[in-house]
């Protein structure tokens, strides 16, 4: 009777699961005939559900027993068997656990020990190694994807009172191969856990589409609300209106360029969105072109894209003396003016057409996936710029997973001031507010402050993005008031230093949260994030940013560690060599297989990158290889040296930047260490302060060099070659 009772209920639970959810299970071979324990991550209160629909074997839960006890559900837990544990009598309930692996079940544990209440895996507990070496059973991660945004998780920041948002809803679960008893760690099960998440994200059906649809899906949401708000003349552009005029613009560019892709040479304003969303609507590859490299860079950047044509404006070209412009060159404020009445008609008609039958009119194709939609080519901060080809499938993810981590809702402003050739201001101030409906604020200099914390005030911005190089301007001529208005600050391309952030908080009250990316990760590949609210008091803090720390990986991506010389793999918690897998990340170099072989492996990308992650999975990136010096055998971290002696010398956060630290060879111990500074520095009386401050003696530098300024990318980040050409120069001081 009690197993007729218990098949009767499971077949109750399918056939009304069945009824809400399309379950794609992946990896059912990976479950073994006896006892197995089930590791999953916990979204929603429906995941033992979801779980048992996608198993083919009856599992017995693992639960909290003041759950188990309730007076109405008790009674079916007791049927289908479920473990109840308790925090005071834990052991009982460990043993009834192994008791029943040792018996041939299979047995569920939620190694979270919580619903996750920002659909990010949390720290694992230690319970389940206990409960997998007493029985001697293999444990198998699992994951369960796509029911974060579901009415039964916590997105938006409540349960249950939200509309589906699609239906039938669609989930994937995947289940990972068995992990013996004597290996199933922490942190080997938290990296088998991610890279299954990063196996299901990667078959979303979302990331198959095409960027331009989904840009025109997004701009027919509230066609009349604003777009663009272009801060050099506060003029404005709806939705609608910016739809029309790139659909116009875009038919120009059709019959004017006939080749793969359009160079755009403009710096953040309305006619750059615009340029870019027309040459996306074209059938062209958009690449924004960094007019502050050098010409040889620039020049290297023309050939390798084949780029023969370019949009800009006559303003750009009278300031960019001695560019190295394309054959073909389009002026803005000279086609444009000529495309009103076309812009009228297609701002009718836009409004009118669904979005299927507008693309189908406009030829836009269903499916991008991974060929290419956006071309951008590296700072060449370290080198030579390279091509950095980003697919539809790489922007659509990124985009879907920065909007997964912010939660924003329609209606927010963004200041976009970031250069457009810097990949986080390609996709983060172009492509997103276009496609997630957040308004933008555009402005042609992230350096002039003043004016940006303006507009700032003006058109209450929400969320600043900002490098620590523009952040130190805002510190210095931005007041409290005109930033008020902010509700996330998030920096990038560059180490957050602890003292600048603590210093701005406390100038400006609005907290800083350092997020990392690169060009290659499309780019937002962590960010630390504001921490969720509990429901009530009863429940945990769960959370979501640390000091120091970069934050947690965005949803969909896996990371492994390895050694920086041997390859060897390390745990995730150990400092190494990071390597990271998802939609986000390219497939390759333009046109450069030995440079993509360098740092591609079978789609896990090298990033060149030192780093380590905590229990809790936040990101930690201890600096750059090519920011290490291997000095007498030790590993001598660039940035962490120059934190030392700001704090050592008690320089002011705000300001712009007075030191670098550069590796130079060196025939005794390898390298050495250069102090690039602006200010006149006495080598002994810093090496005596370094000393104090506990600074080991190798860490200090050698040699002492005077500089006008530290040389600074457009993009914010320290330019590297530029800072070794100065730091090879003859020294000033020794010590």
């Amino acid at each position: 009777m009690h197993g007729f009772l218990q098949t009767l209920l499971r077949g109750l639970g399918r056939f009304l699961g069945g009824l809400i959810y399309r379950i794609e299970p992946h990896g059912l071979d990976h479950i073994p005939t006896g006892g197995v324990l089930l590791l999953p991550n916990h979204v929603t209160w429906v995941d033992a559900v979801v779980l048992q629909m996608a198993c083919p074997r009856p599992i017995r839960f693992v639960m909290d027993a003041a759950i188990h006890k309730n007076a109405w559900l008790g009674p079916i837990f007791r049927a289908l068997g479920v473990i109840p544990i308790s925090p005071g009598r834990a052991k009982a309930g460990i043993e009834a656990a192994a008791e029943a692996l040792k018996a041939g079940d299979v047995v569920c544990v939620f190694p979270e020990g919580e619903l996750s209440r920002s659909g990010v895996l949390l720290r694992l507990r230690k319970g389940f190694e206990v409960i997998a070496r007493q029985a001697g059973a293999p444990v198998l991660p699992v994951w369960l994807d796509q029911l974060w945004g579901s009415i039964f998780s916590y997105e938006r920041g409540r349960y249950f009172t939200k509309w589906p948002r699609r239906f039938p809803y669609g989930v994937t679960v995947a289940f990972g191969e068995p992990i013996p008893a004597d290996q199933a760690e922490i942190m080997t099960v938290r990296q088998r856990m991610l890279e299954l998440g990063e196996f299901c994200y990667q078959r979303r059906p979302m990331l198959t589409g095409h960027l331009a649809r989904a840009c025109v899906s997004g701009l027919k949401q509230g066609m009349g609300e604003t777009a663009v708000i272009d801060g050099t003349d506060s003029s404005t552009l709806s939705r609608g209106m910016l739809l029309a005029a790139a659909i116009a613009l875009s038919g120009e560019i059709r019959r004017w360029c006939p080749s793969k892709r359009v160079a755009i040479v403009l710096p953040p304003t309305k006619g750059a969105v615009l340029a870019n969303l027309a040459v996306l609507l074209a059938g062209k590859v958009p690449v924004n072109l960094n007019f502050t490299a050098g010409r040889a860079a620039l020049e290297a950047a023309n050939g390798r894209g084949d780029l023969a044509h370019a949009i800009t404006a006559a303003s750009m070209e009278k300031r960019l003396e001695g560019f190295p412009w394309p054959a073909n060159v389009m002026r803005l404020e000279q086609i444009v003016p000529g495309l009103k009445a076309r812009v009228v008609a297609w701002r009718g008609l836009a409004q009118v057409l669904p979005c299927w039958l507008l693309c189908a009119v406009l030829r836009i194709p269903e499916r991008g996936d991974r060929e290419e939609a956006v071309l951008l080519f590296t700072s060449g901060s370290s080198g030579e710029p390279k091509g950095v080809i980003l697919s539809h499938r790489n922007l659509l993810g990124n985009i879907s997973q920065f909007g997964m981590m912010l939660g924003l809702d329609p209606g927010q402003t963004i200041l976009a001031s970031l250069p457009f050739f810097h990949s986080f201001g390609c996709t983060v101030t172009i492509w997103f507010p276009l496609i997630e409906g957040v308004r933008m604020v555009t402005y042609p200099n992230p350096l002039d402050v003043s004016k940006n914390a303006e507009l700032i005030k003006k058109h209450r911005v929400t969320l600043l993005l900002a490098t620590p190089t523009f952040l130190r301007g805002y510190l210095r001529k931005a007041s409290r008031e005109q930033l008020a208005s902010l509700e996330l600050v998030i920096t990038g391309a560059e180490k957050l230093p602890r003292e600048l952030a603590e210093t701005f908080e406390e100038k400006t009250g609005k907290a800083v949260l350092e997020g990392y990316g690169l060009t290659e990760t499309s780019p937002v590949a962590s960010v630390n994030l504001p921490e969720p609210p509990a429901p009530d008091g009863r429940h945990s803090i769960q959370p979501t940013n640390r000091a120091g720390s970069a934050g947690k990986l965005a949803p969909g991506m896996a990371a492994r560690i390895t050694d920086p010389e041997s390859g060897a793999p390390l745990a995730l918690h150990e400092k190494g060599m990071l390597w990271l897998r998802g939609p986000n990340i390219f497939e390759g170099y333009l046109h450069d297989p030995d440079r993509t072989g360098e740092v591609m492996d079978n789609g896990w990308f090298r990033t060149g990158d030192l780093a380590r992650f905590d229990e809790d999975g936040f990101l930690f990136i201890e600096g750059r290889l090519s920011r290490f010096s291997k000095i007498a055998g030790e590993m001598v971290p660039h940035e962490t040296v120059e934190s030392a002696i700001t704090q050592a010398l008690g320089q002011p956060s705000e300001g712009d930047r007075q030191f670098a630290i550069v590796g130079i060879p060196d025939a005794d111990k390898g390298e050495a260490l250069v102090l690039l500074a602006t200010t006149d520095i006495s080598l002994p009386d810093l090496r005596v302060r370094l000393s104090e401050a506990g600074v080991p003696n190798l860490w200090v530098p050698r040699t002492v060099r005077r500089v006008g300024q530290i040389p600074i990318l457009g993009s914010g980040k320290l330019d590297l070659g530029a800072c070794k050409a100065l730091a090879e120069d003859p020294p000033v001081s020794k010590a």
